[in-house]
């Protein structure tokens, strides 16, 4: 937590010169001593809605890229929600083996199956008083997506092999990083269960679109790591950073942390260098997406009625080709499918 408050002090302080691009830090407490950190305009507006969704006790999806911080924004919405003495249990559906899928998550009774010589109980049960965050939501298997629609509407579930309704009072907190409406349209997921689950969403940004943060992350990273190894290891040479900045990170902020924990490793000194950076080639996906630093001037703000106007006046230019939409709007194909998902659009096939 030191290097956090270390590292939040010097940002305010430099926030205060009057330097441009630069905007005031947030953190948001996500349990023990993690944050999340971040002071561009994307994160601001991601910690504003955590923190108004940890008002109401109602499902939450977030959606996002590999990487971004899904499960901390789950766990930030557990910690300041009335459920925060309750437990938080995390799962992540696309682990779990397909014969098993039904008794992880809702139990089952002693005789139920073969191998079934006690009674379980089910993550859902175990996150009672708490909340329960469901990873990877969209691999959830068909037959078990109508069980857990179910739950969401009665708030009652049944162990395999059992004949009882079970009252369970658990959050569920969702996450993807998969368009769903894609998912939707090739019958691969209930669009009954996404309506319940995304009673309220958040959209967690790459780290590509968060001008300004990887400073500010690279300094609480490099403190952690170097704390954590052992290593006395102060800060980085300004073409280390400048690297790191110009650099489109696909793996996001896990990929971050990975990077600056070999970089610890073998810097030989006190200060990072450049080549002490191992940053593999970028996908050509990244770098279509990558946008301007600053971000170019009459871009709308995600999630805005100005984007949404956008991506209906060039799906209809386009004829609802996918392709040409993206050419059209000078993004990739991944991009634009997240640009519908979160506008609630869909382009036909």
């Amino acid at each position: 937590m030191g290097a956090l408050v270390r590292a939040l002090e010097t940002r305010r302080q430099e926030a205060a010169t009057g330097a441009p691009g630069l905007y005031p830090t947030e953190a948001e407490p996500v349990g023990g001593d993690n944050f999340m950190v971040g002071s561009s305009p994307a994160m601001l507006e991601v910690f504003e809605r955590l923190r108004r969704f940890a008002t109401v006790d109602a499902p939450v999806l977030i959606t996002g890229e590999s990487g971004t911080g899904k499960e901390l924004a789950a766990r930030a919405i557990h910690e300041r929600s009335a459920r925060a003495a309750g437990p938080f249990i995390a799962i992540n559906c696309a682990a779990l083996p397909l014969s098993l899928v039904n008794s992880e998550l809702f139990g089952h009774e002693k005789g139920a199956f073969t191998g079934a010589v006690d009674r379980r109980i089910g993550h859902i049960e175990l996150a009672q008083g708490g909340t329960l965050f469901l990873d990877e939501i969209g691999d959830l298997p068909a037959e078990i997506q109508g069980h857990l629609l179910r739950f969401l509407q009665d708030r009652t579930i049944t162990r395999l092999g059992g004949r009882k309704p079970i009252p369970v009072d658990t959050r569920i907190v969702s996450a993807t990083h998969v368009p769903l409406h894609s998912a939707m349209q090739a019958h691969h997921f209930r669009e009954d269960l996404f309506y319940r689950l995304a009673v309220l969403t958040v959209e967690m940004p790459p780290l590509r679109a968060r001008s300004g943060d990887i400073d500010l992350l690279a300094r609480v990273f490099l403190d952690r790591v170097a704390r954590d190894f052992g290593r006395n290891v102060e800060g980085y040479e300004p073409a280390a950073l400048q690297a790191m900045r110009d650099y489109a990170w696909p793996g996001n902020v896990r990929q971050l942390i990975a990077v600056i924990r070999r970089a610890v490793v073998m810097s030989q000194g006190r200060i990072v260098r450049r080549e002490d950076l191992v940053l593999d080639p970028m996908p050509e996906d990244a770098i279509a997406e990558r946008p301007a630093m600053p971000p170019r001037r009459g871009r709308p703000r995600p999630g805005s009625p100005e984007e949404r106007e956008g991506l209906i006046e060039a799906l209809s230019q386009s004829g609802h080709c996918v392709a040409q939409c993206a050419r059209r709007l000078k993004v990739s194909r991944v991009t634009l499918y997240r640009m519908l998902e979160r506008n609630g659009l869909a382009a036909r096939r």
